[in-house]
């Protein structure tokens, strides 16, 4: 029992060292949380967090076929991935000012940008390399354990939403200091970061 929990706690560092780095996903969220409101953000950090717990659990139920797959389709989902970020870049710069999103966002637009943000989670298949190598490092030597791997999935899923959950709660805490033009503008320089980011993912398609 003791083990299987010093596992999860492992997991859970290792979903937060995933989720830290700065890259497209992170700037998305605190963009939306900057501009679109708490709620939104936090249905984006949701939506990676899963994203990456799904990639934990194919790679700690070995499900070889699968990342086989996503693997062979990589260039495929990076190429996917490039056109989503520039479309949304391109998006967030040239929306005007009265149709930014307040503070209350509706049910469906934040369940849309919670499935969204798991699809383009998963536009990144070598993160199944990755994970299969944090989960052999933590499995046991004895073999394939269900209970070690459901910790481990769990870890990385908590792990990252964690980390999500306070980058939400920082952002969200600035924006009130923000005034609504300093916003305006932050919204327009991440819309060409996010064009930026989108076009490297196709050079790597």
């Amino acid at each position: 029992m003791i083990e299987t929990v010093v596992i999860f706690l492992k997991a859970a560092g290792i979903g937060m060292a995933v989720a830290a780095p700065v890259g497209p996903m992170s700037l998305l969220c605190m963009r939306r949380s900057l501009t679109d409101g708490w709620r939104w953000g936090l249905a984006t950090g949701a939506g990676i967090a899963v994203g990456d717990g799904i990639y934990a659990a194919v790679a700690a139920l070995g499900l070889a076929g699968v990342s086989a797959f996503v693997l062979a389709w990589e260039k495929q989902l990076h190429l996917a991935a490039g056109l989503f970020l520039i479309w949304l870049g391109l998006k967030t710069f040239f929306t005007k000012d009265e149709d930014r999103v307040a503070d209350v966002a509706p049910a469906a637009s934040l369940g849309a940008a919670f499935f969204a943000t798991v699809a383009l989670t998963l536009t990144n298949p070598p993160t199944i390399v990755m994970f299969a190598a944090v989960f052999t490092a933590l499995a046991p030597t004895s073999g394939f354990d269900p209970t070690v791997a459901l910790a481990t999935v769990g870890g990385v899923l908590t792990g990252s939403f964690l980390w999500w959950v306070g980058v939400v709660a920082v952002v969200s805490a600035l924006r009130a200091a923000l005034g609504r033009r300093i916003r305006v503008w932050i919204d327009r320089v991440a819309g060409v970061v996010l064009a930026v980011l989108g076009a490297d993912q196709i050079r790597r398609a």
